[in-house]
């Protein structure tokens, strides 16, 4: 058993095993430790345990989570054979702007994850800000990023980054029936989840490096063109003092959401965001 970890991991079934070596370098370095649970309590707990014990770009990956989580503590539907449920350790922190590198972090994954449903299967969802990927309007997709602090300076090091993506039909709960939608039935067929979880990782190892690099407008302007409602749409959001509403207009540079309200721009850095 890996150290830090109550729980064993399974061996990695060859289907994935195959995928990783057919994507190749293109893994970069999250190829080189991948975690595999048929089930498990939360991917993102496991991978936050392993990055504080240091490790980097380790991958975690279960067939089903009996505790997946989204945003705001809400719950993931996560049954077997149904979802892609990974989580991996991103490390921001090499980056010479550390600040504006993990500021950026959840839409660099976002965007990777689109790229890489298009490139799987042809179909380019939209994103939704701050962390969804949507098709008609329809959940396909979210992320869940928790970052992982460093002692005693309390500086972001890494991050954990989940993300969870509705592959195949499944029996949803209701609340979910009328949000929620999923690969096989947008594409009128299944799809290969050990290809797609490859093909998700090389794009997130190839956004990492731009972070890293500095690359941060090749992030943003790949990521505005497949954000149509980031600009010129109305939303609505809560605060304590109740709703409010505005007309978006657009991303600043650490990837904060601008709202026009009453003429005048409030930022929004994280939150629930209504498109109306």
């Amino acid at each position: 058993m890996l150290s830090g970890l109550s729980v064993a991991p399974d061996p990695l079934p060859a289907d994935f095993a195959n995928a990783f070596a057919d994507v190749g370098d293109r893994l970069g370095g999250f190829g080189g430790q991948v975690l595999y649970f048929s089930t498990i309590g939360s991917t993102n707990d496991v991978a936050a345990t392993l990055a504080g014990l240091g490790h980097e770009r380790v991958v975690v990956i279960a067939d089903a989570q009996t505790q997946g989580r989204g945003r705001r503590g809400r719950t993931w539907f996560s049954p077997p054979g149904a979802g892609l449920y990974v989580s991996t350790v991103l490390v921001p922190s090499r980056a010479g702007d550390r600040d504006r590198a993990t500021a950026l972090v959840t839409l660099a994954v976002g965007l990777a994850l689109a790229e890489s449903v298009e490139r799987v299967t042809g179909l380019g969802p939209d994103i939704k800000w701050p962390n969804d990927l949507l098709v008609g309007r329809r959940k396909l997709a979210g992320i869940l990023a928790e970052a992982v602090a460093s002692t005693p300076l309390h500086r972001v090091e890494a991050v954990v980054v989940g993300y969870g993506i509705n592959v195949g039909r499944a029996a949803y709960p209701r609340e979910l029936d009328e949000i929620a939608t999923n690969l096989a039935s947008e594409l009128g067929a299944p799809v290969d989840r050990a290809v797609l979880c490859a093909e998700t990782l090389a794009a997130v190892a190839r956004r990492e490096r731009d972070l890293i690099a500095g690359r941060f407008d090749a992030i943003l302007d790949a990521w505005r063109a497949r954000a149509p409602g980031h600009d010129r749409a109305r939303v609505s959001w809560d605060t304590p003092e109740g709703r409010r509403t505005g007309v978006t207009a657009g991303v600043d540079d650490m990837g904060a959401l601008r709202v026009l309200v009453d003429q005048r721009i409030e930022r929004l850095v994280a939150g629930e965001v209504h498109w109306h």
